[in-house]
């Protein structure tokens, strides 16, 4: 049975800190500026540490590619648009929002590999197709929440001047961070480790900064607990919809069961860590809150799990046993 995630009992301590102690008065303005100095620290080291030679290098495989991006930026959002025409009713407005924003983000990076290694998968592939959906979600995750999501609640969609936080705060740190590379990636690349612990403290800081905003509004007086229970079963519904279509399409499309791997476990993840950022960057102070909940609790599903899934297809490999039964 997987252990807890230690990153999520850290985000759930940092929930419950803002839900006892939450930033008030005079403690606001300096918690926000400090939000947007850790956003952009963190995608600058993001646009420090990509490796230009790994994307190259798996571009060939670009049936691989293709086929985990119309997963990660297609099939999720529609999916997710699916669900809310069947069951509009079914969560609130905002928690329907942060569960369509959590459809339309890119996948996660380390995970994604890891789990691809550990079931033996194509981890070169892995770690292009990851990192290529990271790169392109910067971009293409604001555009296509400006696309989906503009007009079903107020201050949604992508305004002019969203576009223009998503500019300074996401994308102008990270082409700086790709232009200092050959002054900074080897440092962060030696320093990984580290550079792992600021990102997920930053993305602390975010959260508390958010869940702060939203308990001043009254966020636990508006979300009671049946509704945190049905986030978790659309999550679910969502995650398990998403691991069927790649293990399944990666067959009927002819991958090998390397790639098959490769394509379950990056096609079907959901990127918390830059996420949360670009929440607070994308929607109003007051509902980020709302909205970061459901990406929140389907970070712990799928780490569960492909972690699961993960030792089933390392179990096959080792006893021999094809993939395709």
């Amino acid at each position: 049975m997987p252990k807890p995630d230690p990153f999520l009992l850290a985000l759930l301590a940092t929930v419950l800190l803002a839900s006892v102690l939450p930033a008030r008065g005079a403690a606001v303005p300096p918690c926000r500026d400090l939000t947007v100095a850790v956003i952009a620290v963190m995608f600058f080291m993001q646009g420090a540490r990509l490796s230009r030679a790994a994307m190259l290098a798996g571009l060939a495989h670009w049936r691989l590619h293709l086929s985990i991006l119309s997963c990660t930026f297609a099939l999720f959002p529609i999916l997710g648009l699916g669900l809310h025409a069947l069951l509009p009713g079914l969560l609130t407005p905002t928690l329907w929002l942060g569960v369509l924003f959590t459809c339309l983000l890119p996948s996660t990076v380390q995970s994604s590999i890891a789990f691809t290694s550990i079931g033996g998968g194509n981890v070169p592939a892995a770690v292009c197709a990851a990192t290529a959906s990271n790169l392109l979600g910067i971009a293409v995750t604001p555009v296509l929440t400006g696309l989906v999501l503009a007009g079903r609640t107020h201050g949604a969609g992508v305004s002019g001047h969203g576009v223009l936080d998503v500019v300074l705060q996401l994308l102008l740190p990270f082409a700086a961070g790709q232009l200092l590379q050959p002054v900074v990636g080897g440092w962060a690349m030696r320093n990984g480790r580290l550079l792992s612990l600021t990102d997920r403290g930053s993305v602390l800081v975010v959260v508390y900064a958010a869940f702060s905003e939203a308990v001043v509004q009254g966020l636990w007086h508006e979300v009671p607990a049946s509704q945190l229970g049905l986030v978790l079963l659309v999550d679910a519904v969502l995650l398990a919809a998403v691991l069927l279509v790649t293990r399944f399409g990666a067959r009927a499309l002819g991958f090998s069961r390397a790639d098959e791997i490769a394509v379950v476990f990056c096609g079907s993840k959901k990127t918390l860590a830059s996420g949360v950022p670009m929440a607070g960057v994308l929607f109003p102070a007051t509902l980020v809150g709302q909205v970061v909940l459901p990406l929140m609790m389907f970070h712990q599903i799928q780490l569960f799990a492909c972690a699961l899934l993960a030792r089933r297809y390392a179990r096959q490999a080792r006893a021999g046993e094809p993939v395709r039964r």
